[in-house]
């Protein structure tokens, strides 16, 4: 029971660090461009990251999962509206499942 107490303070104090250091170093506003362009697609690259894998997995059928993937691609570069880009999602997997 006391290990939990460890891990516990270790990422909280992980945690507490990586908010900090930027902040104590970091006086002056960045101005390097690849800085800024990284830091402006880090959020966006974190959503992906966590993303992917859910689309994937959240059928417990892959392949119901990659057809929903690329369903969902090709409906975001044509319409880029979310509300019909997951609803093509979903229709896909359901008509697929009963396919299947």
């Amino acid at each position: 029971m006391n290990r939990i107490y460890v891990y516990i303070f270790v990422m909280a104090a992980v945690s507490y660090v990586i908010r900090v250091l930027p902040l104590a170093f970091i006086r002056k506003p960045i101005t390097n461009k690849y800085i800024k362009s990284f830091l402006f697609y880090l959020p966006y690259v974190t959503l992906t990251v966590m993303t992917f894998p859910a689309i994937i997995s959240a059928t417990g059928n892959s392949f119901l999962g990659y057809a929903a993937l690329i369903i969902g691609i090709i409906l975001a570069i044509l319409t880029q509206n979310l509300f019909i880009v997951a609803s093509g999602c979903c229709l896909i997997v359901l008509l697929l499942s009963f396919l299947l």
